[in-house]
């Protein structure tokens, strides 16, 4: 199957799945974060949802914070890496991110298609593996799988929005139970306080460094090589090595700052 670019309706199948909630289990649901969750055919695979409410932060501010690399490395503690390799159209590129997981599991670490959209007062962004030449897997990391992930941002009113998170990921390999219950009940929503957090200082942040530089909304501005599709394929899962982590305990396990396991 060749590698598409999301269209319209790639966005708006998207934003049903955040908006509908049949089928989903929720996991959490406390202080103004949701934890959906659905079970799925393959043992390794997991599916989630979260929503947010960001109360005194607008849509196009919650935007920019997801957009903006730069701003990513102050908040984002787990983080090890990320950086733009390249753009496909003015709103679409490809990236690479890695993130620590808490020993002893080994860090993970993704390359992915990223599109973005404004859709009427909403915002989307959706991202997916794929396969660059340039970026093979690395000896230290366990390549990941993001089936798709995304984000969908609603206004409520004039300084207050919602956040819908939904992501799909393969993390290659057999993760022990805790693990998995952990991401739901705990990681998950704390990563979500996170990203609101950081909306609620980045006006201020932003005024400090290069307040116009918004390549996201404002094309002219990027910067970044041109990338042809024909170069690039779909990362599947079945084409990566497996790593069985399912035997590590939860006692032995060393957290990471904010005990973030998954994208």
């Amino acid at each position: 199957m060749p590698l598409q670019i999301p269209d319209d309706s790639a966005f708006s199948a998207f934003k049903e799945q955040c908006e509908n909630h049949e089928g989903w289990i929720i996991r959490y649901n406390k202080g103004g974060v949701t934890v959906w969750c659905r079970d799925e055919d393959s043992e390794t695979v997991q599916k989630l949802k979260m929503k947010i409410i960001c109360k005194d932060v607008t849509a196009e501010t919650l935007y920019d914070v997801l957009h903006d690399t730069s701003y990513r490395k102050k908040w984002d503690t787990n983080m090890i890496d990320t950086f733009d390799i390249g753009r496909l159209t003015v709103n679409a590129d490809v990236g690479y991110y890695s993130w620590r997981c808490p020993s002893p599991l080994k860090n993970r670490d993704f390359v992915t298609m990223r599109s973005w959209l404004p859709l009427g007062t909403d915002y989307l962004i959706i991202n997916y593996s794929i396969k660059h030449p340039q970026y093979p897997p690395k000896k230290d990391y366990v390549r990941a799988v993001s089936l798709l992930t995304g984000y969908l941002i609603q206004p409520n009113g004039e300084n207050s929005c919602s956040l819908f998170y939904l992501t799909q990921v393969d993390p290659k390999g057999s993760l022990p139970k805790w693990v998995v219950n952990k991401v739901s009940q705990f990681v998950a929503p704390k990563a979500m306080k996170r990203i609101y957090k950081a909306c609620q200082k980045y006006p201020e942040w932003k005024r400090k460094h290069n307040p116009n530089l918004k390549p996201w909304m404002y094309p002219e501005q990027n910067t970044l090589p041109c990338i042809s599709l024909a170069d690039l394929t779909l990362q599947r899962a079945d084409s990566l090595e497996n790593i069985d982590e399912s035997s590590l305990n939860e006692e032995k396990c060393q957290h990471s700052d904010d005990e973030e396991v998954l994208s």
